[in-house]
């Protein structure tokens, strides 16, 4: 499984409208066949900070990458950031999340 992270630096007046130039890519990444999760989530230390978790199926990488919206965000996103991107890509072992066994939580009661 192909794990990715990325960290993008949004402008302080794009973060109201940062998943909404965001959403096509999204939705269209989550419909993909090979695709297992496309998450976004916001810094709590910094509001103009997001984060992208990807994860592909091996088999699903290069039609990802191939995908038209590519060339649409890498002409429409830069407006919005302050700077390039960071990212952290890993080929990790399975086929998903596994449980943290570290930190078990017992069944809860019915109330």
């Amino acid at each position: 499984m192909l794990t990715i992270a990325i960290r993008f630096r949004v402008r302080p007046e794009w973060t109201t409208r940062w998943l909404d130039l965001v959403e096509e890519f999204t939705e269209a990444t989550r419909a993909e066949e090979g695709n297992a999760w496309c998450w976004w989530s916001r810094s709590v230390d910094d509001p103009c900070v997001f984060f992208l978790l990807e994860g592909h199926r091996e088999a699903g990488v290069e039609d990802h990458l191939a995908s038209p919206l590519i060339r649409k965000i890498q002409r429409e996103w830069p407006q919005a950031l302050v700077d390039t991107p960071k990212l952290i890509i890993a080929t990790v072992p399975g086929d998903g999340w596994q449980t943290m066994e570290m930190l078990p939580v017992p069944p809860h009661s019915p109330s």
